[in-house]
C-alpha cells in the first residue's frame, strides 16, 4: 500500500513539473519582446533574446517573443545547411556521392580504429559495428547529397549485414543441436 501511494504521490509530481514547464514556456513566449530583452540588457543577465532577432526585420513594441521565434524561424535557414548547399550546387552528382562515400569511410575508419584500439572486440565484430556507427554518425551529420536516399543506405546496409549475421548464426546453432 505505501508503495502504491509513492508511486502515485512521484507520478502526480512528475504530471505536475511537467505542467508547470509547459504553462510557463507558454508564459514567457507571450511575453514582449523588445521590453523583455531590454530588460535583460538592463540586469546584465547572461542570456539575452539578440541571438533571436532576424537580420533586415523591423520589430515593433507589441510583438511577442514566440512570433520572432517563427519570423526567425521560417526567413533564415540553418547556417551550415546553407554552406554546404552552396558547395553541393557546385560539384557534380555523381562525384557528391563519391564524396559521401569517402566521407562515410572516413567515420568508419575512427570507429573502427577505436574499437580495435580500446577495445578486445574481434575484427568481425568491430567490422559491423563500426558500419553501423559510421552510417549513423553520417545520418546526423551534413552531407554533400541533398535527401534522405543515402542515409537510409548508409544506415541500412550495416544493417542488414548484421541482421545477416544472426540470421546465419542462428541457423548454424540450429543444426548443431542434435534433434531427439
Amino acid at each position: 500500500m505505501k508503495r502504491s501511494i509513492f508511486l502515485v504521490a512521484i507520478l502526480v509530481l512528475l504530471v505536475s513539473f511537467c505542467l508547470g514547464g509547459f504553462f510557463l514556456v507558454r508564459h514567457i513566449l507571450q511575453l514582449p519582446f523588445g521590453p523583455t530583452n531590454d530588460a535583460l540588457h538592463k540586469k546584465e543577465a547572461a542570456f539575452t533574446l539578440d541571438f533571436l532577432i532576424p537580420s533586415g526585420t523591423y520589430l515593433d513594441e507589441k510583438v511577442t517573443i514566440a512570433e520572432v521565434i517563427k519570423i526567425r524561424t521560417t526567413k533564415e535557414g540553418p547556417f551550415y545547411g546553407n554552406i554546404i548547399k552552396g558547395f553541393s550546387d557546385l560539384i557534380p552528382p555523381r562525384y557528391t556521392y563519391l564524396c559521401d562515400l569517402i566521407l562515410l569511410l572516413f567515420f568508419f575508419f575512427c570507429y573502427m580504429t577505436f574499437l580495435r584500439v580500446f577495445t578486445f572486440m574481434g575484427y568481425g565484430r568491430a567490422l559491423r559495428g563500426s558500419l553501423l556507427l559510421a552510417g549513423l554518425t553520417y545520418y546526423f551529420m551534413p552531407d554533400f547529397s541533398p535527401g534522405k536516399m543515402d542515409d537510409l543506405f548508409f544506415i541500412g546496409f550495416p544493417l542488414v549485414i548484421i541482421l545477416l549475421r544472426v540470421y546465419i548464426r542462428r541457423r548454424k546453432k540450429k543444426k548443431e543441436i542434435p534433434q531427439t
